[in-house]
């Protein structure tokens, strides 16, 4: 591996114009094909195999004008102080903002005056309209949205108050100022870390061309392979910090090697041959976590995963071709000018000093290394105790997925979701649907209402609508109110009694039941999520497991990242809980209303975080195992590692917290939740884990961590991520004498 990653640093640095022409080329090609792609219609959203998902089916089979899986929204009314929705100008104003939106957009399938639907509250307060869309939320365009927002804006004139909730005004939020801030962050730790503007640039330039191929590829295929908006979004935040990441390993290790007096295609070589070969590795760790997301089995997030993949994958190509090729323009002009040398690691006097001294100068990383090692139990300990007790909170982690209830109190839904909470109960926010398929039954109306009367007992239940029946008479749709909010756990309590209850239906009528509606989906959703995490972390643990025994060619150096890896993930999920499920500190991050933790946030987590502390890991422990094999004691070869890679490893780490620290500041919970999850994983990951947990264990290990059977080495495949074949070969060659010498 390193032999071969070594040719080709050297060959991309020699062939630079025509390296940077393909690289060129390809970006041209992604963007023209974005260009000229047809808009895509907005991905579909199917949760395969769940009662909910079967329910819409049946219904767009039997009932298609219900439009039961459609975009929703409520249009809540409440009349001025002392008056009554139902007092004549109320009462027209409202009636003629119903027909409005109704004939605002042509994908409303219905729109129900309060007063025909009887959605009036008891003191005649509040009331709402109930408008059902023949799309999907996803599939709702800005022009529908903006046509309902006008609408109910013209009513306000009116002087009535009137909110919007449902999910047709969910849209993706914005996120291009905390990108922006994310680069900006980078560019400044970048500068920090190199102390030269032109080595700060290149992982900027190559990360930004990687993402601008990845994300144009997908914008291009978008609608022939049904890709949401989502997928480019998830595409861009990894594909962001990967192509850094991989850049920012390469040049440093470039830089490394020129201060080490090779020549500069030399050193591109090796710094591709070595470093390079973490890339390689570091870069498959994260394609196995994304596309492991398939065993979800949730078609949106497979195919989430899949790009974000292909984007690591343009990412580490990027690295090893194109940031040789951009060195050979560059020159030595990477390299710190002046007395910046002694400060940022860089140039030949620093190397020439520290050989006359007899050991390198040390560093804040040597320091720490050096510290480590020498106290590894109390290290140790402490990091474990630290995480564990962030962890504590993860055993009341309650999921689910968020409403209008966990929305900012200045949006339209968050005001309409309390309106309707205290003109009729919070469960209306939310109600149920019930489908009855009526073929099996003797007498499909009378099973229809032995459903309602069945449902109708059961506890936490406010009201059961009468059943609606469709034009052949063997469906049923029956609409039920809980007495709870929509996230609360006694709904979903209710809608497991109701699907209880199905085998007595069965027997009583012959008719079977199904539950579905907004709310039954999410929950189906965060119960087919967390079913599928264990498989999935096995799946991905595992697999990336057997690759790092390839990689360290030891067993006890993968497992120790696998558990810490575990262990960070757990701490960083015990944080989201504590100040989002439970509200600590949550005025400093902006959250206004606790609740259930995102369903998808564990697996996210899981998946994203895993890749990334996998690179940390390669980068950070090759070294280590390239000093190793080049001759040094265990605890001499940690603190080399750390010399070379700790200041690496730490400006990735800040610059891929700054960049998931971004999205904190979004006004969606959901983005803020992902944000705030991501940046203190990684924090954990890096500076606990692999920064602390790491040289701790191995120091306590000695030479045992490098252990690995006989029969296990020989079957393995020899792929020298440490460049012990660049070394055999140096000292065969030419150049064999000066080899000697400096070693």
């Amino acid at each position: 591996m390193a032999t071969f990653l070594y040719k080709l640093g050297k060959l991309a640095f020699r062939r630079r114009h025509f390296v940077a022409l393909i690289w060129v080329a390809l970006l041209t090609l992604a963007g023209v094909g974005a260009a000229s792609a047809p808009t895509a219609a907005s991905s579909s959203f199917s949760i395969p195999g769940t009662e909910a998902q079967k329910a819409f089916d049946l219904l767009e089979k039997r009932a298609p004008e219900a439009s039961a899986d459609g975009a929703s929204a409520r249009v809540v009314f409440k009349a001025p102080d002392g008056e009554k929705v139902t007092d004549k100008a109320n009462k027209a104003e409202i009636e003629k903002t119903v027909a409005a939106v109704k004939a605002g957009s042509d994908q409303v399938a219905r729109a129900d005056s309060p007063f025909v639907a009887k959605t009036v509250s008891k003191d005649g307060s509040t009331a709402y309209a109930s408008v059902s869309y023949k799309v999907t939320s996803m599939e709702l365009t800005d022009d529908d949205r903006d046509a309902l927002e006008k609408t109910t804006d013209k009513a306000r004139d009116s002087g009535l108050t009137v909110e919007v909730g449902g999910d047709a005004l969910q849209a993706m939020p914005e996120t291009g100022s905390t990108e922006i801030i994310g680069i900006a962050v980078a560019a400044v730790v970048l500068v920090i870390t190199f102390g030269s503007l032109i080595a700060a640039g290149l992982p900027l330039i190559t990360a930004l061309i990687g993402v601008g191929i990845g994300v144009s590829s997908i914008t291009a295929l978008a609608n022939a392979l049904d890709l949401g908006t989502t997928t480019s979004t998830l595409a861009m935040m990894i594909g962001l910090a990967v192509g850094i990441d991989y850049a920012l390993f390469i040049v440093s290790r470039y830089r490394g090697e020129l201060a080490d007096g090779r020549d500069r295609e030399e050193a591109a070589g090796r710094a591709v041959g070595t470093a390079g070969s973490a890339v390689v590795f570091a870069g498959l760790t994260v394609v196995i976590a994304l596309v492991g997301l398939a065993v979800v089995n949730i078609p949106m997030l497979t195919k989430m995963g899949f790009a974000a993949a292909g984007t690591v994958v343009i990412a580490v190509l990027i690295a090893l071709t194109l940031i040789p090729a951009l060195l050979g323009y560059a020159g030595k002009r990477v390299l710190p000018m002046g007395e910046k040398s002694k400060l940022f690691g860089g140039g030949r006097k620093k190397a020439a000093d520290a050989g006359a001294a007899g050991e390198p100068k040390q560093n804040m990383g040597t320091r720490w290394a050096r510290f480590v090692v020498r106290r590894p139990v109390a290290v140790l300990l402490v990091g474990i105790v630290g995480l564990g007790a962030a962890a504590i909170p993860v055993s009341k982690l309650e999921l689910g997925l968020p409403d209008d209830g966990a929305q900012p109190t200045s949006t339209t839904q968050r005001k309409a979701y309390d309106l309707v909470s205290e003109g009729f109960g919070p469960g209306f926010n939310g109600p149920l649907m019930v489908v009855g398929d009526l073929k099996g039954a003797d007498d499909p109306k009378a099973a229809a209402g032995e459903i309602t009367k069945t449902i109708s007992k059961l506890d936490d239940v406010l009201t059961v609508a009468p059943p609606m029946l469709n034009k052949d008479k063997d469906t049923a749709i029956i609409s039920v109110v809980p007495s709870s909010k929509p996230s609360g756990l006694e709904t979903e309590d209710l809608v497991h009694s109701i699907r209880d209850t199905g085998a007595q239906i069965k027997s009583d009528s012959g008719a079977d039941i199904m539950v579905t509606g907004t709310t039954a989906m999410n929950i189906d959703v965060s119960q087919k999520l967390n079913d599928a995490l264990l498989p999935y972390l096995a799946l991905v643990v595992g697999l990336a497991f057997l690759l790092l025994i390839v990689v360290f060619r030891s067993i006890l150096v993968p497992l120790k990242a696998a558990l810490g890896f575990l262990l960070s993930v757990l701490a960083a999920l015990g944080a989201v809980v504590a100040v989002f499920q439970w509200g600590w500190l949550g005025s400093l991050f902006g959250v206004e209303q606790t609740g259930p933790i995102m369903s998808m946030m564990p697996i996210f987590m899981v998946g994203v975080v895993f890749g990334l502390a996998m690179d940390y890991e390669v980068f950070l422990v090759t070294r280590m195992r390239e000093a190793y094999v080049h001759g040094e004691r265990p605890g001499q070869a940690i603190v080399t590692g750390f010399r070379h890679g700790a200041r690496v490893v730490s400006a990735a780490a800040v610059i891929m917290i700054a960049v998931f620290a971004g999205f904190i500041g979004s006004s969606e919970q959901m983005v803020k939740m992902i944000g705030f999850g991501l940046a203190i994983a990684v924090f954990f990951d890096a500076f606990v884990v692999r920064m602390a947990l790491v040289p701790a264990v191995l120091a306590l290990l000695g030479k045992k961590a490098w252990w690995l059977p006989k029969w296990l080495d020989r079957a393995l495949p020899n792929v020298d991520v440490e460049g012990e074949g660049l070394r055999t070969a140096a000292e065969k060659g030419p150049d064999a004498e000066r080899e000697l010498a400096r070693v």
